[in-house]
């Protein structure tokens, strides 16, 4: 598995212009197929998504190394990700910051990645399930934030939980798609429009 780990990084990620080292050693780091069910274990590198049960899926490789490099993660950051999904994002997350705050809305797979976020050893983790329309105030205001889900439009309450200067990456728009970078100013927020993406729709919790 780790020939193919190297293969995705330096055939999917870094051919196609991801160069920020830290993400890159994170991308070869994290084992993948960790994070799919074991029927999909020997295509867990392939550059496509996955379904990974309950309707939801891990992202592909690119777009995981292509949205954690545009939040410009420092050591010292704090995180907050809505969509913790099997919790692959969430490890390439924990390799960069200081910590993590994960949400995720269905009880099954917010259990099954804590388990397995556990026992892989990451102690800078803290995850919960809930409604990620609401972020997570209590543990606010956050450095960074990731939404791995797609909104119709961009949730007011969560960016409202970036600090001054924080940045946060997320998908919007219902057939359509695309990503968007928030960053929050002094003034207000700043949105770059990055790429066309297809990711699966962000749903509340009474909708669960």
């Amino acid at each position: 598995m780790t020939s193919k780990r190297q293969m995705m990084v330096d055939e999917q990620i870094a051919a196609r212009g991801v160069t920020d080292p830290r993400v890159l050693d994170a991308m070869r780091k994290i084992e993948r197929h960790l994070f799919v069910p074991k029927a999909l274990e020997s295509v867990a590198y392939a550059d496509e998504p996955l379904p990974i049960g309950n309707g939801q899926t891990i992202s592909q490789p690119y777009i995981v190394a292509y949205m954690t490099e545009a939040l410009r993660i420092k050591p010292q950051d704090r995180v907050l990700e809505i969509g913790t999904g099997s919790g692959y994002q969430t490890a390439v997350l924990a390799e960069l910051a200081k910590s993590v705050c994960t949400i995720e809305v269905i009880q099954e797979l917010a259990d099954a990645a804590r388990d397995r976020l556990v026992s892989l050893g990451y102690k800078n983790i803290e995850a919960a399930s809930g409604d990620g329309y609401g972020g997570w105030p209590e543990k606010a205001p956050f450095d960074a934030i990731m939404i791995t889900a797609a909104p119709p439009e961009v949730p007011a309450d969560v960016a409202g939980q970036l600090s001054v200067g924080g940045r946060m990456i997320v998908p919007v728009g219902s057939f359509f798609q695309e990503l968007q970078l928030i960053t929050r100013t002094a003034s207000g927020f700043e949105t770059s429009h990055l790429l066309p993406v297809r990711f699966v729709p962000m749903v509340r919790k009474n909708k669960v």
